[in-house]
């Protein structure tokens, strides 16, 4: 890594998330490989192509604000922020002495599902509340005002890649001296009629309505689709030297990141993975390590034919000989595809990796695709030391990004 660039520590997480509403049941529930995935409760599917997702079940909204103009303001996806952002906070101390410059960078998009039911239903349409409550800027300006943090305010929206490339954003602004401390993550809420409409006519999911549980099995032959998933996942970086000298827990470093574009088509992967090949060898080389530093791969993983293959290529590109020696997962298998939150919480999986020294398993995987051939961690949790790891999240629009995170130890 470049010397004259300061490194970023994580001192924070937190996490809401179909298989748990708290870092530690999530971490529970990934080890011991228990899928989040069930028939939708929250409205009547069962005349859909696909009647399951991966619900958020265990979401305490006591851990909301306790202002009601706040709570007011907060849907679904962004409630779910807020208390991922509060758990990371609360992990992190950081506000028992507080840098003078603490910004907000978080992954998600505009999506008005309750506007629409309720235009429909006749409902009129109240400008000055719910223009707020389905901006895509509203949870990180929310976040901002009530933490009074004065640094940059950055919202993301680039689909699967949101809540990585916020990652991405918060790390530069740090090492680069624009930012002393960044609260940084995705949020995401999918699970409605308008989403599951339109990904079942995209053909994108997953219809194996008489076995939901499993329905998501990344690279796994018989896989159909993905399953659409909800919930949040918040880190807070912090300047390496500023953490250490408050005595803040490091959970680990964010150590490369790297970004690229696929420049193919909108909704599909390229079979040769340049995109993707691009990101993960420009965001390891930004750690300043080789691929064969890389101890274990959290995969994009989506369960979708093309995708998983196409990551398979470029992988193999990557990382040549060494590809298959590699350990490679996809939490996506029990948790869902998170989109705008995805890349977040599948960081925050790589660090617990590390500090663990487990590797969560790829489920449901029972038959090989011979054109996805590497290690995917089958089914069961793994011990193995880990001290290098590699987030993937690859997005609609071709758009591709990377995370490198390490353990966070002094020079």
């Amino acid at each position: 890594m470049n010397s004259e660039r300061r490194r970023v520590a994580v001192t924070g997480l937190g996490a809401v998330t179909p298989v748990g509403s708290t870092i530690d049941r999530m971490w529970r529930s990934l080890v011991a490989g228990r899928s989040g995935v069930d028939y939708i409760r929250r409205f009547d599917a069962s005349t859909f192509p696909t009647t399951f997702g991966a619900e958020v079940k265990d979401f305490d909204d006591t851990r909301l604000p306790a202002d009601p103009a706040v709570r007011r303001l907060l849907d679904r996806k962004n409630s779910f922020g807020w208390v991922a952002a509060a758990e990371a906070l609360a992990d992190s101390r950081l506000l028992d002495s507080p840098p003078p410059r603490i910004g907000v960078a978080i992954g998600t998009e505009s999506r008005r599902p309750e506007l629409l039911e309720r235009l429909a239903g006749g409902k009129m349409y109240s400008a000055s509340d719910d223009y707020l409550r389905y901006s895509p800027f509203l949870v990180v300006g929310v976040l901002a005002s009530h933490y009074c943090f004065t640094g940059p305010q950055l919202t993301v929206s680039t689909a699967c890649t949101s809540g990585t490339q916020a990652l991405g954003v918060a790390y530069e602004a740090i090492r680069r001296g624009r930012a002393d401390a960044m609260l940084a993550g995705g949020c995401d809420s999918l699970i409605d009629p308008l989403m599951l409409t339109g990904f079942s006519l995209l053909g994108a999911l997953s219809t194996r309505n008489d076995s939901p549980q499993t329905a998501s099995r990344p690279f796994d032959l018989q896989r159909d689709g993905f399953v659409l998933g909800e919930g949040a996942g918040m880190l807070v970086l912090e300047e390496f030297d500023h953490a250490v000298a408050r005595g803040a827990p490091i959970h680990g470093e964010i150590c490369g990141y790297a970004s690229s574009s696929n420049a193919y088509r909108i909704t599909d992967s390229p079979p040769d993975g340049q995109g993707a090949y691009l990101a993960m060898t420009r965001a390891i080389a930004d750690a300043g390590l080789e691929p064969g530093d890389i101890d274990y791969i959290n995969a994009h993983g989506t369960s979708t034919r093309q995708n998983d293959r196409s990551e398979t290529t470029a992988i193999r590109r990557c990382f040549g000989a060494y590809a298959s020696r590699v350990p490679i997962s996809s939490t996506k298998s029990m948790m869902g595809h998170l989109v705008n939150a995805g890349g977040a919480v599948e960081s925050i999986v790589c660090l617990l990796t590390i500090r663990h020294g487990v590797i969560t398993p790829t489920i449901n995987y029972e038959v090989e695709d011979p054109e996805c051939d590497l290690d995917y961690v089958p089914n069961v949790s793994r011990r193995q030391r880990v001290d290098r790891a590699l987030s993937n999240s690859f997005g609609f629009g071709g758009i591709n990004a990377s995370v490198v995170v390490g353990p966070g130890l002094g020079e």
